[in-house]
């Protein structure tokens, strides 16, 4: 059977429908891709909403955390990335309840939690969601995740979320990458491959359309290294370039790019660093300097993204904040200050925290 560029198909899955787009190295004839794993083409959701119809914007969330004196957090936040100011009430977690080093993705209306070490420090496999333009509780998936564990990296297109890497039982780093089909509730995540080097607490974590890209973490030693996957496929990670100084952080736990640079916020080398730098999706290569944090130098926060910003909630080290700073991601320049952190406790000073939105470069 062969497929040509522009085919549809309704995807029985994920529930809609989709275009089939040929590689950039297409030269006109028939092709297989898109078939099993097959990497040439790929098919991709056909869009038919935006977050300015969702939610008057891009909406960027920040999932529970951690806060200084031993505070589990289970309280989800919200704010408008188009604008300033501090965050707003959205929820609670409900299934793994007061949680921190997980991860979260999201597509253009369902943010997904899934992972950590909740409360009394017991690692989780449980997958949960939100619908993000509303407020209210997270629901149960359905299913969990391959292996309990906490600090992957992600990535997500219109139609899946991926997990990399993590701290699980008996191994403090591992390889597994998972995915799930983020519409489709029920359903345990899959095994997607394997990293190429086992690894925790990634720096970063970028989507296209078509990529996910995981930055540095530990090996335990700190590295460098820069995997990429593509996303609709299944397989190995693959080299892409190194970052400008190892190191870890718990950002690789949230997607922060838009569908053509990603941006790294400060981190842990494992001196503090304030240092931001971006990569090109598109291509291979080495992360280029971008300027710098503002309010502080650090590590352990989380990031949402739109389509021209990227925002940093908070952080855990070396010591906790409420900040909310924010980059134009397309320029290059410092941090700006976007507002603070509103919870219950603390005066929302929160660390190790994940982030999502419905505008990052994936969809």
């Amino acid at each position: 059977m062969t497929i040509k560029p522009g085919a549809f198909r309704f995807n029985t899955d994920s529930m809609k429908l989709e275009i089939f787009r040929g590689s950039a190295n297409y030269e006109g004839t028939a092709s297989m891709a898109g078939i099993g794993t097959l990497a040439a083409g790929q098919w991709e959701e056909i869009q038919a909403t935006s977050p300015d119809i969702q939610t008057g914007g891009t909406r960027g969330i920040c999932v529970a955390g951690y806060s200084p004196g031993g505070t589990y957090l289970d309280e989800i936040v919200y704010i408008n990335i188009a604008t300033t100011g501090n965050t707003q009430d959205f929820g609670l977690l409900t299934v793994s309840g007061r949680n921190h080093v997980h991860a979260a993705l999201s597509d253009r209306t369902r943010g997904i939690s899934a992972g950590g070490s909740k409360f009394p420090g017991v690692l989780t496999a449980d997958i949960e969601y939100i619908t993000i333009a509303s407020t209210g509780n997270s629901i149960d998936f359905g299913g969990d995740l391959t292996l309990a564990r906490y600090c992957p990296a992600v990535a997500a297109n219109s139609t899946r979320g991926v997990f990399a890497g993590g701290h699980s039982s008996g191994a403090m780093q591992n390889t597994t990458i998972d995915y799930i089909t983020v519409q489709s509730t029920g359903f345990a995540a899959q095994d997607f491959g394997d990293l190429t080097s086992a690894r925790r607490y990634m720096m970063a974590a970028f989507s296209s359309p078509t990529r996910g890209i995981f930055g540095g973490g530990g090996e335990p030693a700190h590295t460098t290294n820069i995997n990429f996957i593509t996303t609709s496929t299944q397989g190995n990670g693959a080299y892409f370039g190194d970052l400008g100084a190892a190191g870890q952080d718990t950002q690789g736990s949230s997607i922060a790019s838009n569908a053509i640079r990603g941006i790294n916020m400060g981190g842990a080398t494992p001196v503090s660093t304030n240092t931001i730098e971006y990569l090109t999706l598109a291509t291979l290569g080495n992360a280029q300097d971008f300027g710098e944090l503002t309010a502080t130098a650090g590590a352990y926060a989380s990031n949402a993204a739109s389509p021209t910003r990227c925002v940093r909630f908070g952080q855990g080290s070396p010591a906790y904040t409420n900040i909310i700073e924010y980059v134009q991601i397309m320029t290059l320049g410092n941090g700006i200050d976007f507002g603070d952190i509103n919870t219950s406790i603390s005066s929302g000073v929160t660390g190790y925290s994940a982030g999502l939105s419905n505008g990052h470069g994936g969809l």
